[in-house]
């Protein structure tokens, strides 16, 4: 379910990611190299113009995929991590239900952003590059797909550049996460009586 949720709605949100990467990075591009985009509509509608509307979504397929895995990691490892921790009435009470079960929903909220964010940030790096990529004298993009910026990316840079950016990466996702999943399981057993994760 969270693989199916994360992956349909970061498609459709894709022409957004790319405008918003575009713009972040043009103020780093040499300025003959900007693209001096006004607003978000301004960058989308140059992007449909100016290289076609095909290239709104540039990066939909390590952007899906990213989505995908980062979706079904949360969830998977949440509900791992509660049934694991539930056990642990020393730290947690019986069942996790020590304080509401919150300092368990905490913790496992925790554990499943770590491990969403080590699986989905080889995928966030390709996106990145890919979507901010310039285009090369041959009016061609710099990498061909994921797998050309994938291996090019560990050719010039090793392996550990598919982690580059996981610190703030992880201090962005964390919050969301807890948040968001202690709700939806909160919310759902509130109204159904049964554990959402």
């Amino acid at each position: 379910m969270g693989s199916i949720s994360g992956g349909i709605g970061s498609f459709v949100g894709t022409p957004s990611e790319v405008a918003l990467v575009r713009m972040s990075a043009d103020s780093k591009l040499p300025v003959a190299e900007r693209r001096n985009y006004t607003n978000v509509v301004n960058c989308l509608r140059r992007i449909a113009a100016e290289e076609g509307v095909a290239n709104l979504w540039q990066g939909a397929t390590p952007t899906v995929m990213r989505a995908t895995l980062l979706s079904s990691a949360q969830m998977g490892v949440t509900s791992q991590a509660k049934s694991y921790l539930a056990k642990q009435e020393k730290y947690f009470g019986k069942d996790g239900q020590w304080l509401g079960g919150y300092p368990m929903m905490l913790c496992a909220t925790l554990c499943s952003s770590f491990c969403a964010n080590v699986v989905a940030n080889p995928f966030d790096v390709m996106k990145s590059r890919i979507q901010q990529s310039p285009m090369g004298p041959d009016g061609k993009p710099l990498y061909s797909g994921m797998i050309d910026c994938f291996t090019k990316s560990i050719r010039q840079e090793g392996a550990f550049v598919l982690w580059r950016g996981f610190t703030p990466a992880f201090v962005k996702l964390a919050p969301y996460t807890i948040i968001s999943l202690t709700l939806v399981d909160k919310l759902t057993k509130a109204v159904t009586g049964k554990e959402a994760l």
